[in-house]
């Protein structure tokens, strides 16, 4: 796996400059409410930073977790089936590293076996794990697809990802009822190409177009 996809953002800055406690978060929280023109002290919001910091340790917390180790428990008892495995429409929620906007979509992933499968439930696992980190769409994709390929190393990987982005939708622009789709093929399904359209078959066109290969 390429090492800018497996590095941990929030990792690296606790080993340089030490994680922040919850007090600076809180009081960094209500500077924000004194930048924007209120004041934290007022009845409405003197729970906000609270609510607020509460609200990022969920928002974030796939910083915590290590994706591949959740991958490791595989079986190997296929009876023989050797033909594409896929999961459908995974909804997730995550936050743009540009703007800390939410970021909500589904993601398709799917694999061609090599003597190993994984509970379906670690693939929804593995998209949590990367969803709630800040991120952008194409490294995300990136990600996932990566993680799967270097445990499981199956024969190919294919992950589709198609989400709205509000930072697009709720700022700058606003274009709301855009979507964006991207796409990330290993093995096979980046190097045959019948097989490629045969998992985008089974995926469905994503609504939002062909997608952008990641």
């Amino acid at each position: 796996m390429p090492p800018d996809v497996r590095l941990d953002e929030i990792s690296r800055h606790r080993q340089g400059t030490g994680k922040p406690t919850r007090d600076e978060a809180l009081e960094a929280v209500r500077t924000l409410i004194r930048w924007a023109g209120d004041d934290p002290d007022r009845e409405g919001l003197l729970a906000t930073p609270d609510r607020v910091v509460r609200s990022f340790a969920e928002f974030f917390s796939g910083y915590g977790e290590d994706p591949e180790q959740l991958l490791q428990r595989t079986f190997e008892e296929m009876d023989g089936y050797d033909e594409i495995v896929l999961l459908k429409d995974i909804r997730f929620e995550s936050h743009c590293e540009h703007h800390l906007a939410p970021i909500i979509g589904k993601v398709h992933i799917a694999y061609l076996p090599n003597n190993r499968v994984v509970g379906i439930s670690k693939l929804a696992r593995l998209v949590e794990v990367y969803a709630k980190r800040l991120q952008i769409q194409e490294k995300m994709t990136a990600q996932i697809a990566n993680s799967l390929n270097q445990v499981l190393q199956p024969k190919g990987v294919a992950v589709v990802i198609e989400a709205a982005h509000q930072c697009m939708t709720t700022r700058g622009v606003h274009k709301p009822g855009v979507s964006m789709v991207t796409s990330r093929m290993l093995g096979v399904f980046r190097s045959d190409p019948t097989t490629r359209r045969e998992v985008l078959s089974m995926i469905g066109t994503p609504r939002g177009g062909t997608g952008e290969h990641v």
